[in-house]
């Protein structure tokens, strides 16, 4: 459905150009292409004619808009975002690391005496 009220939402402002540019601000554009005095339409109604058009496009612009707004899909759940778990499940920036110790010399004679006695 939404893609439907897309589809007309183009529609409507390509004609909405397209009659913009066929009028004239000074009282000519299409109308002065119709200056011979056997047309069936006037100048006025063509002018009539135009400004009613651009108003009703202008309408229905503004209502499929509207529409699209109502028709456009929702989330279902409402998911957490990936930074923010990532922050929650991060480490402490100010956490003091963990280093192996160094064994003193004196405990390393010890252990080291202790491996040979085990091993005899």
């Amino acid at each position: 459905m939404y893609a439907l009220v897309s589809v007309l939402i183009m529609i409507v402002c390509v004609l909405l150009v397209g009659v913009v540019l066929v009028q004239n601000s000074k009282g000519g554009g299409l109308a002065a292409n119709f200056a011979a005095s056997t047309q069936i339409m006037g100048v006025r109604r063509t002018a009539d004619f135009l400004e009613k058009a651009t108003w009703i496009l202008a309408g229905a612009l503004l209502v499929f808009t509207l529409l699209s707004t109502a028709v456009m899909q929702k989330p279902t759940a409402v998911s957490e975002s990936k930074i923010k778990t990532q922050v929650e499940n991060g480490v402490d920036p100010n956490a003091v690391p963990n280093f192996p110790t160094a064994v003193p010399a004196t405990d390393a004679k010890q252990t080291a005496k202790q491996d040979d006695k085990a091993k005899k």
